[in-house]
């Protein structure tokens, strides 16, 4: 009875580390909008990475979160980091790695706390029009096995689309409003 009672509590144990076998283990959340701003506008934002003070929502969670910065905003090289007491923003930084300057940028975000993890992030601007420009934010994360046992009650996607088209928003009302 013993024996049948290890194999069976065993069985339990093991089902979820087999399944995370065969359940993905990256995602990536691409999301985007038209502005009203010229593309030279829009990208001169962007490329500032203190500028997402203004329209990120996840810097928008704690106003009071620590920030500092090293280097020159703009450019390949500046590093913006974050402390917060707020779990949900936790501790980490992003750092500029790639302009293409008018079109890309990339960055690398780098997670602390609550959780360590370093994932790609970029922004675009392409002319719709003289006076349009597309915002596409993307993000790209994964999670190693046996965490990724998360994706079956956590769909991050939606989680992080959600955040990123809210900031895009935010972004479009912030620039239009400036407009002359």
């Amino acid at each position: 009875m013993l024996k049948k009672l290890s194999i069976i509590v065993a069985v339990i144990i093991a089902i979820p580390f087999i399944a995370a076998l065969f359940i993905k283990q990256e995602y990536s959340v691409v999301t985007s909008v038209e502005i009203n701003r010229p593309v030279a506008e829009v990208f001169d934002y962007v490329k500032h990475l203190k500028n997402q003070n203004n329209f990120s929502v996840w810097a928008q969670i704690d106003p009071s979160m620590e920030k500092t910065y090293q280097g020159v905003d703009g450019t390949v090289g500046f590093v913006s980091a974050w402390r917060s007491d707020n779990e949900e923003v936790g501790v980490g930084e992003q750092e500029i790695i790639k302009i293409d300057e008018g079109k890309r940028i990339d960055f690398e975000l780098r997670f602390i706390s609550p959780f360590e993890a370093t994932e790609p992030a970029y922004m675009t601007t392409e002319a719709v029009d003289n006076e349009t420009t597309k915002v596409s934010w993307g993000f790209h994360g994964s999670m190693n096995y046996p965490m990724n046992l998360m994706f079956l009650f956590i769909d991050f996607e939606t989680m992080i689309e959600k955040d990123l088209s809210q900031g895009l928003m935010n972004l479009k009302s912030l620039l239009e409003s400036s407009a002359p």
